[in-house]
């Protein structure tokens, strides 16, 4: 997934208290994070070989070094799991000449916004409050967003133990509708950290939840950082962000940033592996699914060779044990269960002897009378392809014949025969069971777009499709079809109808990740029944992976009905649960204790 700027990829470092090495001076305690000064406070002198510790690692910043020796000892020092990183190298390719075999140069641009011509042009994100960091619910909230960006979860103790450091500044964005904090972004003012002769300041982490229903929240967090840094009499901000980061740089672009000849440097490590060393071929073009599990596998040591990118195929050695995949389906994964996955109407047979609770179901294959009773029975339907994955040729909420013939057309493009189903209000909840035992859950919720009072539901869905694109390396798309458009039909709107400021409008009814639907972790509440009972229905299948979906009316309660399962449940998109540790144990058990 695309980043707005450079961010460290690394579990968090130990409980080390923040390292600002010989001479650092600290500033008097304040209320709060990033909060405002009553007076000025500077460091008597400038500091020298300083470094930051930012819970994911450390700043070491390079200008502040006596020497190039003294920097590459520091470096030395990274602590297990860490990703320190020297920023403000002058000149790298002496430095790398000390230890060409510990250290290399960064793939990163250094870009720099002065301050001094800065004007601050920031438009307000309707919905959303962006303000400083301020308490602990607040720190637990921006590691949402990290953790749901893929990044490294700052340590717990980290915010608590840095509120009286001026030098940070935090500012995050809230959903004002939901109190979530949708957004982050970290700010260090080298002023008041070492005395910078330069006046400078520097951006780091800054991350937007990829399922932020409002556009432009990056671009604000960045307006704010800017603005705070200038009113402080700083010079300039500068960030680092990788060299194919294209929608980040056009970003900062926009936004003023230059590039200017800095470097960063780091250490060889197993996190930084993936910069330095020989790129396994076709990796680039693996999808999301297939990247996260073999980016686990490298992290333990085991040989990947990666048969068929395109369709994300790829296969696993370790330990004399050879294993095929096709992103979390296995050789582990019989042909009789896929078989059984491929087919909702035997998947719903045996989930129900199983003991679970399942839908009635027919099939469109019957005459229109049996179809009639069938709806008046139930009063909705959802219509589906027998055999189909991704979400595509479903129909949900069907309620008149009309509508209902429509659907059964649409779902038999993707497969002769199609199922009809009573449909059960709730939402849809994803289970991911491994080795039959729970490793997430997830509630999915069906795509929508927030009005501005000035964009046509077309455009706004472009924009959300655009987003959710980003965030998911293209696998998120919402369709424009002639589903989208019967819902929207059901609001009594129209894809050129312009929905007023703050309107939220469901744009499709299916849930599915592949058509726009985003996704929330719910492991921690969800109720033991559920649980039982998607692990029931995965031993009745004799499937060790497995996507099981209910819907539920409220994930912390007991009562469900059983939708379907599948053979390949994406594993992404569940952080911060280790889906992908969870599935390379299964496959390699002795790799665990290299993890």
């Amino acid at each position: 997934m695309k980043k707005l700027a450079t961010i460290p990829r690394q579990k968090p470092r130990g409980n080390r208290a923040v390292s600002h090495r010989l001479t650092r001076l600290r500033a008097p305690a304040g209320p709060e994070v990033g909060a405002p000064r009553d007076r000025k406070v500077e460091p008597e002198t400038e500091n020298r070989n300083v470094t930051l510790d930012c819970g994911w690692g450390r700043l070491l910043f390079a200008q502040t070094f006596d020497d190039d020796e003294a920097l590459v000892r520091e470096l030395r020092e990274e602590a297990p799991q860490s990703r320190d990183i020297a920023f403000y190298v002058r000149d790298p390719h002496v430095l790398l000449s000390l230890a060409p075999q510990e250290i290399f140069l960064d793939p990163s641009h250094t870009f720099r916004l002065d301050l001094s011509t800065y004007r601050g042009r920031g438009r307000r994100v309707r919905g959303i409050t962006v303000r400083r960091l301020a308490s602990e619910a607040d720190a637990e909230g921006v590691n949402a967003v990290y953790a749901a960006c893929g990044m490294v979860q700052v340590r717990s103790d980290f915010f608590s133990s840095e509120r009286d450091n001026r030098s940070l500044t935090y500012f995050v964005a809230q959903d004002d509708a939901s109190g979530q904090i949708v957004g982050a972004v970290t700010g260090i003012d080298h002023r008041h950290l070492f005395n910078d002769p330069e006046r400078g300041a520097s951006l780091w982490c800054l991350a937007v939840h990829p399922q932020a229903r409002q556009p432009g929240i990056g671009e604000r967090l960045v307006h704010k950082l800017a603005e705070y840094f200038q009113a402080r009499g700083l010079a300039y901000v500068d960030l680092s962000v990788l060299y194919d980061n294209d929608n980040a740089i056009r970003l900062y672009e926009k936004l003023g940033f230059r590039r200017v000849p800095l470097f960063a440097l780091k250490r060889k490590n197993a996190i930084n592996e993936r910069f330095f060393a020989q790129p396994i071929p076709f990796y680039d073009a693996l999808n999301p699914y297939a990247r996260l599990i073999v980016d686990e596998a490298l992290r333990r040591g085991i040989h990947v060779e990666v048969t068929d990118a395109e369709d994300g195929f790829f296969r696993l050695s370790h330990g004399g044990r050879s294993i095929h995949c096709r992103e979390s389906l296995s050789e582990l994964t019989s042909a009789v269960a896929m078989s059984i996955c491929d087919d909702k109407a035997v998947t719903r047979r045996l989930a129900s002897a199983a003991g679970l609770d399942v839908p009635a179901q027919i099939s469109a294959d019957g005459g229109e009378d049996e179809k009639r009773a069938f709806l008046e029975m139930h009063g909705k339907l959802v219509v589906k392809p027998a055999r189909g994955e991704q979400g595509r040729g479903i129909s949900v909420g069907i309620a008149s014949m009309k509508t209902l013939e429509a659907a059964i057309e649409q779902a038999r493009t993707v497969c002769d025969r199609v199922l009809l189903e009573a449909y059960f209000e709730g939402e849809d909840l994803r289970l991911v069971v491994i080795d039959y035992k729970l490793v997430a859950a997830a509630v999915r919720r069906p795509p929508r777009v927030i009005g501005d009072g000035e964009s046509t539901i077309r455009k706004l869905i472009d924009i959300q499709s655009r987003r959710r694109a980003a965030a998911t390396g293209g696998e998120s798309r919402i369709p424009v079809d002639a589903e989208t458009e019967r819902c929207l039909g059901e609001q009594g709107l129209d894809l050129d109808s312009i929905p007023a400021e703050g309107r939220e409008i469901t744009v499709r009814k299916a849930a599915n990740l592949h058509t726009g639907g985003t996704i929330h972790d719910v492991t921690a509440k969800v109720h033991p029944d559920l649980v039982a009972a998607a692990c029931d229905a995965a031993k009745a299948i004799g499937i060790p992976v497995v996507g099981i979906d209910f819907i539920v009316r409220d994930p912390e309660k007991s009562d469900y009905v059983f939708i379907e399962a599948n053979e390949r449940p994406g594993l992404a998109n569940h952080e911060p649960q280790p889906t992908a540790e969870r599935f390379v144990d299964l496959l390699f058990p002795g790799s665990r204790a290299m993890a």
